[in-house]
């Protein structure tokens, strides 16, 4: 375990010196960012101290160097300089109301020059809907980074309890960063939780999926731990929507503002002002959310995608890594239990980010005409129209990459009119055996409620072009149920109804009719589509997929694999993993790309270790 333990506890000049001119990007982020400025009532400023005895638990290399933090040719290794500015930038805990109010003893040069921020914004768990009293809980901003490709935000998870936490709010009192018995107000993160996020962040990222991501990791050697977290545009729709609750419309402007020139510099929308720009805002949050909603339907990530738009990015990228979670199967009855409500389902999330593109048509009315409108008098907006249009073509889109057709056959059957209603039908079919619901009912989990589902499709997707390859034409009700069937059927959920198998006959059969079409469109034999997507549907729908129980004990594997191994082998376990788990044939994988390198790591413990994440990817496959 890397740690400033050994070293001596206050560094000399010359040594300052050095870190900050070998790691000048890390070492510059200092609480300083342009939100302060752009929008001067939307956060709570707090001073910080140093947190002694922090430890580097993991470090995003990839990351920082696509941010720009280290250079291109940076060795995936940790060395002293880099630890320690690392864990001079982050290793901090603010100084809170209950602090101030307590005269909590602090060692003055353990106190930070400058201030940092929790930024305020609508939440659910707040007894006032308005969001006067919410927003960063447990965290705050620490700065951003200018790289070659764009600014990125930088914040962290665990740095100490803010006012804007939910206990402050419903307790009507400051508590004291560590105080366990706050529910919401304890201040910490848990190193367990940050593990957890940072292997599932990278996965989805690397899938094409877009997520806040991991930088590092600070342990502190109680469970507890600093969570430092990366991306683009750290904005999300409830810093728009507690204003606009407010009826604020100087603060909602300046939001919007302030969102849209940070994406503008970062060269992901035209440079415009005025009404346009909020148009083209209303547009993009419509593209965005309409996509995300199909993809996480499609890929079977549940996400907690509530109208208050906390859990979620202005751009529909994944945030919230505590109740994210992705299925083996559709179970979209599961509901997370967060003790004072349940969540949404897997389906309710189309429907919730809809609504949030609803509350965006209020807004950007309220900002355009200056008066804000009752939300029920935009519900048939043409942006919402808009939606479902979005919504639906991407899940054909997705249906048809499931499949395994490549991006010139999807794009031939999606833009041919006898190709994209042969994929419409086929996917209503390819839904009827997602959605199939065990008899057993719907029973208690750990953290929440499940009804199980019964057929896994993707080992249909996998397994039907190799069969069809091998000569079989077409296939009984029963060999096709014994494809689909999960571990959680039992006899009574397999039963073949004349509705099951009218459902099997043209699952078959518009398999085959959209096999002969991307033939016909691609001037290729059947054959010749059917082997490609025998060769793409075995990555896209392999048999060992992670899920959100999955990753509940592969993050126990990984904390106890890290103190056993150095961090450079833990790194490269950490990523060749992650690395398996993309599941998309276009990418390359680390090892491909490492000279010389094959797959996998080459220590012997290094390889055991691996091989006990991957059997337990095996064992929860199918869960949730």
């Amino acid at each position: 375990m890397v740690t400033m333990g050994d070293r001596k506890k206050s560094r000399s000049a010359a040594g300052n010196k050095r870190i900050r001119r070998r790691y000048p990007r890390i070492t510059a982020i200092d609480g300083a960012h342009p939100f302060r400025t752009a929008v001067p009532n939307g956060y709570v400023t707090y001073g910080v101290r140093s947190r002694p005895g922090g430890k580097i638990f993991y470090f995003n290399f990839d990351l920082a160097r696509e941010i720009g933090m280290i250079p291109d040719n940076h060795p995936d290794t940790l060395n002293a300089d880099l630890i320690d500015s690392l864990l001079e930038t982050f290793g901090i805990e603010i100084i809170n109301e209950y602090d101030i109010l307590n005269g909590v003893p602090i060692v003055p040069r353990e106190i930070r020059t400058n201030s940092y921020i929790a930024t305020r914004y609508l939440q659910l768990q707040h007894p006032d809907r308005g969001g006067r009293t919410s927003g960063d809980g447990r965290s705050i901003w620490n700065g951003y980074c200018r790289g070659r490709n764009g600014i990125w935000d930088i914040s962290s998870c665990g740095t100490g309890a803010t006012c804007l936490s939910p206990a402050t709010a419903i307790d009507g009192k400051f508590h004291r960063t560590g105080d366990k018995r706050a529910s919401y107000g304890c201040g910490r993160a848990d190193l367990w939780d940050g593990v957890c996020a940072a292997l599932m962040s990278e996965i989805l990222h690397l899938n094409n999926i877009n997520t806040e991501r991991t930088l590092a990791l600070i342990d502190y050697g109680d469970g507890t731990s600093v969570n430092v977290r990366a991306y683009r545009n750290l904005i999300r729709p409830a810093h728009f929507f507690a204003p606009l609750k407010q009826g604020d419309r100087q603060r909602l402007k300046a939001t919007v503002d302030y969102y849209s020139e940070r994406q503008i510099a970062n060269g992901q929308w035209p440079a415009m002002k005025g009404e346009r720009r909020y148009r083209h805002f209303l547009r993009r949050i419509t593209e965005d959310f309409a996509r995300a909603a199909a993809q996480f339907e499609s890929e079977y990530i549940f996400c907690w995608l509530d109208w208050d738009g906390d859990n979620i990015l202005s751009d529909a990228a994944i945030i919230d890594y505590g109740s994210l979670r992705q299925f083996g199967l559709y179970h979209h009855e599961y509901r997370y239990d967060d003790v004072d409500r349940m969540s949404t389902t897997i389906r309710e999330q189309k429907n919730n980010a809809k609504y949030i593109v609803q509350t965006c048509v209020q807004l950007v009315n309220f900002l355009i005409y200056g008066k804000k409108g009752n939300i029920k008098e935009f519900r048939n907006d043409p942006a919402l129209r808009q939606f479902e249009e979005i919504f639906t073509r991407t899940k054909d889109e997705l249906t048809l990459y499931k499949i395994g057709y490549d991006n010139r056959s999807l794009r031939a059957l999606m833009n041919d009119r006898k190709g994209a209603k042969l994929v419409r039908e086929f996917r209503t079919h390819m839904a009827y055996f997602e959605k199939v619901k065990s008899a057993r009912g719907s029973y208690e989990v750990s953290d929440g409620v499940t009804w199980d589902a019964v057929f896994c499709v993707r080992d249909l997707l996998r397994e039907l072009p190799q069969l069809l390859l091998s000569g079989a034409q077409t296939f009984t009700t029963r060999q096709v149920i014994e494809i689909l069937r999960s571990n959680y059927a039992t006899e009574k959920d397999l039963r073949i109804t004349p509705a099951r198998k009218r459902h099997v006959a043209q699952f078959q059969s518009l398999y085959i009719d959209l096999v002969d079409r991307a033939a016909l469109l691609t001037s290729r034999s059947r054959n010749a589509v059917l082997s490609q997507l025998a060769a793409r549907s075995a990555r896209i729908n392999r048999y060992d997929r992670v899920t959100g129980d999955a990753i509940i004990h592969l993050a126990d594997q990984l904390m106890e694999h890290r103190y056993g191994m150095n961090y450079t082998a833990f790194h490269r376990l950490f990523h060749d993993f992650v690395d398996e788990q993309v599941l998309r044939p276009e990418y390359l994988p680390r090892h491909a790309r490492r000279k010389g390198a094959g797959a996998g790591s080459s220590q012997p413990r290094t390889r055991a270790a691996f091989e006990t994440l991957s059997e337990i990817v095996r064992d929860f496959r199918e869960g949730i």
